[in-house]
């Protein structure tokens, strides 16, 4: 994976920052850009940016703000991120922390290791239950807040348990699976934003012997030349992963604006039985009778529908767009900055194709980014 490059120059030199309990070393800019640091290259300047590369380190910036009221903005990859074009008035704290560590099928990720090296490094090893989610861009922090999921795995599937610092009680604590309520792109994290700040995040893999888990997803199994439910060896599933995520502008990429984006900036909508049948209806209504639309059961008698396919057949095709922002050229669920973008710009697009969406199927699309100083 390619991260966006920061254009600041050298970090500062260490300066000594008071808390309540200790003293630890943490690096600022003041009236900083913020959008190097995220994949769209959006957004004004933070007030304060400060570096942290340990967990104590992030969790002394976060008393800190917390003890003065002043607001706090968490940036890891920036992968999943929006930011107005006023910027953010307090400090932004990017999250720097390393610490891979690998121990038999246990895996333990710091917040700010980078996604998919830890994925890269995972296959490497001969482990499975990652591999289907290799080229995903961001930090391992952010994986179970979204619940990170693609080609047919979800981090919920392998998280054992996540450390975090609880701003409420003002301690760390380890939360099990069980009790992250994850679901469908959502997790309590996602729930409780203000609350938990992500510090680790651990995982159980699978010794399969180089093979990869079971393919899950049609289309990873039709590229793969298997059925569902079939292995094939791990690196051999991330290859062709990262293939299909290209092809999509999935991956990032400094020379292509079709990847200067959120990947997919809409979540696939989940429907009620009776919200079902009245899409149905406007989908035969408007593209007759001998029309598909796809469908997955999602529990409890819900269906999830695919926003591709609504947004295309709703008229927002690849490429759409003659501005600075514009739907990618390689897959309709990506907006993307075409080089000279504002924020203003790509959630004017954003709201236009949420409009045309609802005008045509009666369903409204729901952002996955998370949005700072702006809303749809």
């Amino acid at each position: 994976m390619i991260e966006p490059s920061y254009e600041y120059g050298p970090w500062p030199g260490p300066s000594a920052r008071a808390t309540d309990r200790t003293l630890v070393p943490v690096q600022e800019l003041h009236d900083a850009p913020l959008a190097a640091l995220t994949t769209f290259r959006l957004g004004g300047p933070a007030t304060r940016l400060v570096t942290a590369t340990t967990d104590d380190e992030v969790i002394a910036v976060v008393r800190e703000a917390d003890a003065t009221g002043a607001p706090l903005l968490l940036i890891g990859g920036g992968s999943n991120l929006v930011i107005g074009d006023k910027g953010f008035d307090g400090t932004a704290l990017r999250i720097a922390t390393t610490g891979f560590v690998l121990d038999g099928t246990k895996l333990e990720l710091a917040a700010g290791d980078v996604w998919d090296q830890a994925v890269a490094r995972t296959v490497e090893a001969e482990l499975a239950g990652l591999e289907c989610l290799s080229g995903i861009p961001g930090s391992a922090g952010a994986t179970p807040i979204q619940n990170v999921g693609a080609y047919g795995q979800e981090v919920s599937s392998t998280i054992t348990e996540v450390v975090a610092y609880d701003r409420r009680s003002g301690e760390t604590v380890t939360i099990p699976n069980a009790e992250c309520g994850f679901s469908y792109r959502h997790s309590r994290f996602k729930a409780e934003p203000d609350r938990y700040v992500v510090l680790r995040v651990r995982f159980e893999l699978e010794a399969a012997g180089g093979m990869s888990a079971p393919v899950r997803y049609a289309e990873t199994a039709r590229v793969l030349g298997v059925e569902v439910g079939e292995r094939v060896p791990a690196a051999v599933a991330r290859e062709a992963v990262l293939k299909l995520r290209s092809g999509k502008g999935m991956v990032l990429d400094p020379e292509d604006h079709d990847t200067w984006s959120a990947g997919s900036f809409f979540t696939n909508p989940i429907l009620s039985a009776d919200e079902y049948e009245t899409f149905l209806t406007r989908v035969r209504e408007r593209l007759g009778d001998d029309v598909t639309s796809p469908a997955y059961p999602a529990g409890d008698g819900h269906t999830k529908t695919s926003a591709a396919w609504l947004i295309d057949k709703a008229g927002f095709t690849k490429g759409y767009g003659d501005g600075p922002a514009r739907i990618s050229t390689k897959h309709t669920l990506a907006l993307t900055n075409r080089g000279a973008a504002t924020t203003e710009d790509l959630l004017a697009l954003a709201r236009e194709v949420v409009a045309g969406v609802r005008d045509a199927f009666g369903v409204t699309l729901v952002n996955e980014p998370v949005t700072v100083g702006v809303s749809l």
